[in-house]
């Protein structure tokens, strides 16, 4: 009886402790967050404003010289900018907070796990930044420019900011998320869940998905949808590449092609 009552003494000191930890890593996350928020959105460095004017620079390149964006909100004026502060504040704390998520898991996972985790945090955040880069300064002229040549002369095409924050929001974590593609193929492989050999089977089917896939996500013209088609189609090519230098659970590295034993 002693022996089991210290063994559920010792598992409840550990699961406090690890709660303990966890509270520690997320006050760390919250304060460096608020030092990357604060500078946005007080005076005398406040660029919250900015921040939107530099997010609707795309827009505003596609629309006639002289035209505005509205805000049909009270507040709107004040609290989109100040939500784009936060999401900038966000993305700047990232690598803490990737940082002190790797630091709590990391005590729990064996040496080889600890090899492979890392990479994959720090590839999967670069690739999630490229793909919001690709939507910005690729995408948007192309997306933005095919609306203003559509709209009849009789409209005067004058966009929410509310609406507009919303749908470059979406298109950004559609594109964010896509260019994770190398990452997944990789961590499927890794895992053991999925060959490379049935991933190079799966091709023609990944490709017709990625088209479906760009044509649900992206405005309904051509050149948006294969600007995210494509790019889909090239990265899970680099992530079969990349998955022949991984081992998969109780094998060997992943071979470039398959040999027939006589």
């Amino acid at each position: 009886m002693s022996d089991t009552s210290e063994l559920k003494e010792g598992l409840q000191d550990t699961f406090v402790s690890h709660l303990i930890e966890l509270r520690n890593r997320l006050v760390i996350c919250l304060i460096v967050f608020i030092l990357c928020l604060l500078p946005l959105v007080t005076p005398p460095w406040f660029i919250a404003g900015k921040l939107y004017d530099f997010l609707a620079a795309p827009m505003m390149a596609a629309l006639p010289v002289g035209s505005k964006m509205i805000a049909t909100g009270v507040i709107a004026p004040f609290f989109i900018p100040l939500k784009i502060a936060m999401m900038t504040a966000f993305l700047i704390a990232l690598p803490v907070i990737l940082y002190q998520a790797w630091a709590f898991i990391a005590p729990g996972l064996y040496k080889h796990e600890k090899r492979f985790v890392l990479p994959l945090i720090i590839s999967s955040t670069l690739l999630f930044f490229v793909g919001m880069a690709f939507c910005y300064f690729f995408v948007f002229k192309m997306v933005f420019s095919f609306i203003a040549q559509l709209a009849p002369a009789s409209i005067n095409v004058a966009p929410d900011i509310e609406n507009y924050f919303s749908f470059v929001l979406g298109m950004f974590f559609a594109f964010g998320v896509a260019f994770e593609t190398p990452v997944v193929v990789v961590v499927l492989v890794a895992t053991g869940l999925v060959s490379l050999e049935t991933l190079r089977e799966v091709r023609r089917y990944v490709i017709v998905g990625a088209f479906v896939v760009a044509a649900i996500v992206t405005p309904p013209d051509v050149a948006s949808q294969l600007a995210l088609a494509i790019p889909l189609c090239i990265l899970y090519e680099i992530g079969m590449i990349a998955a022949r230098f991984v081992t998969p659970p109780g094998g060997e590295k992943q071979p470039e092609q398959t040999t027939e034993t006589a």
